[in-house]
């Protein structure tokens, strides 16, 4: 069965590679800097072709031949580059180490000349002097003999996610393709607390979004379970009650998912170690009504009826490794498992993140929301022309140490230097984007 190729560019675990896969693409490479990151994605999707390296450090034709392609034969490339300054008017990307990674974005586009590319990145990126970056973007990927789609802002609570997490999409298509489209659902969604609220689009779309109640109601009380204490999973029958979460068990169908079915024990809850709280805390975040934002910690409490905050990364060991706040249980007096996190995000239960808290969070909070990078993809799809098919066949996903490398490990096991991603610098200042 024919499925259109695509390579994933700064991949992390690959949240956009299950969205592109469940779109009807075949993901056959994803390049990703970090061993531990790459580690992950290579277990979910064994059949990709990892390449964990600086994308600063890849050139195009090795690119190709790791992959086995010509230059034009992908369908698409995609991902979403760190950018970490404000770019100047006249200078090109890959002349400022502070958002050379954007300016590799465009080379590899340049070069491997895709049918198609998108882009994802911060809001952020569509304000003030950051702009700058965005438009510098756009000129150079023209320059390389593509046309770009105006540029959209979309929340992923708009296709169905229940999380408020707005990501700017650019589309871009050679001169030989049919332009792209957006896809923006008019779809009922929710508040944090609750409210209704209804998007002032035009287009019918995608199913109500669920609450964070329907996504994580049927997951266990995990402080009730003495062996998370030390271990990321144990036995466990679920029964999920919410068409959402019965399609993330695997339960019940999904018209619109044209991903491989993955081989996995759906009597198995993974990624769900505890974290150990205060009395005192426990108290604090009991005492925090749904929607609103613990005063000591700055938690925000999750409300049944709502859908969560953004779920952010915190940074890399480079960057200090510190931890994002992490939302409070709607029920419990505790803060969310990674388990619940991949449900508030919309990935299935049978995808793993890395057993520890710090590198699961982290890999959830990089990773486009696959519902949301599954529209994206859709319109990808329906461009080319082609009618996405469900595959027949099951993919065994790949050995479970690769989810529980720490650093050493997964840098040997790539054969990259375990320093790849650097050491804290304590003296280093530096201009972030945020959104």
């Amino acid at each position: 069965m024919h499925r259109p190729v695509a390579l994933d560019l700064f991949s992390g675990a690959g949240g956009m590679s299950l969205g592109f896969e469940q779109a009807g693409f075949d993901v056959i490479g994803a390049v990703e800097i970090d061993p531990v990151h790459a580690a992950v994605h290579s277990f979910n999707f064994p059949r990709s072709e990892v390449i964990c390296s600086d994308i600063s450090t890849v050139t195009s034709s090795a690119l190709m031949e790791r992959l086995g392609v010509d230059r034009g034969q992908l369908d698409v490339v995609f991902g979403g580059p760190p950018c970490q300054g404000f770019s100047l008017i006249g200078k090109r990307l890959i002349d400022d180490p502070r958002n050379a990674l954007l300016g590799h974005f465009a080379r590899i586009i340049r070069d491997l000349q895709p049918k198609y590319f998108v882009m994802e990145n911060v809001a952020g990126l569509t304000v003030g002097s950051a702009h700058n970056l965005l438009k510098t973007l756009i000129d150079e990927c023209c320059e390389a003999g593509y046309s770009v789609v105006e540029y959209k802002v979309l929340n992923a609570a708009s296709f169905g996610v229940p999380q408020n997490r707005r990501r700017l999409f650019l589309l871009g298509y050679r001169l030989d393709m049919p332009a792209p489209v957006y896809h923006v659902p008019v779809s009922l969604i929710r508040g944090k607390t609750g409210v209704e609220e209804r998007n002032s689009t035009n287009s019918t779309g995608l199913p109500y979004c669920p609450s964070v109640f329907e996504a994580i109601g049927d997951l266990p009380d995990i402080d009730s379970y003495e062996e998370l204490l030390d271990g990321d999973s144990m036995h466990y029958l679920l029964h999920p009650k919410s068409q959402y979460a019965r399609r993330l068990h695997g339960i019940e169908d999904d018209p619109s998912d044209y991903s491989y079915p993955r081989v996995w024990n759906r009597q198995i809850i993974t990624n769900s170690l505890r974290t150990v709280h205060t009395e005192l805390s426990m108290k604090r975040f009991a005492d925090t009504p749904g929607g609103a934002i613990e005063p000591t910690s700055r938690f925000f409490r999750l409300h049944v009826d709502g859908i969560s905050n953004t779920l952010r990364a915190g940074t890399d060991s480079k960057r200090g490794a510190f931890t994002s706040p992490r939302p409070i249980h709607p029920i419990y007096p505790r803060c969310i498992s990674v388990r619940e996190a991949a449900r508030i995000h919309s990935f299935p239960d049978w995808f793993r993140f890395h057993v520890t808290k710090w590198h699961g969070f982290r890999e959830v909070g990089n990773s486009v929301p696959p519902l949301l990078a599954r529209s994206v993809a859709g319109q990808i799809i329906k461009s080319l022309g082609i009618v996405p098919k469900r595959p027949n066949e099951a993919v065994e996903l790949g050995d479970a140490k690769l989810v529980s490398f720490d650093m050493t490990q997964a840098a040997d096991y790539f054969s990259v230097p375990r320093d790849v991603i650097g050491t804290r610098n304590r003296n280093r200042v530096e201009v972030m984007i945020v959104g």
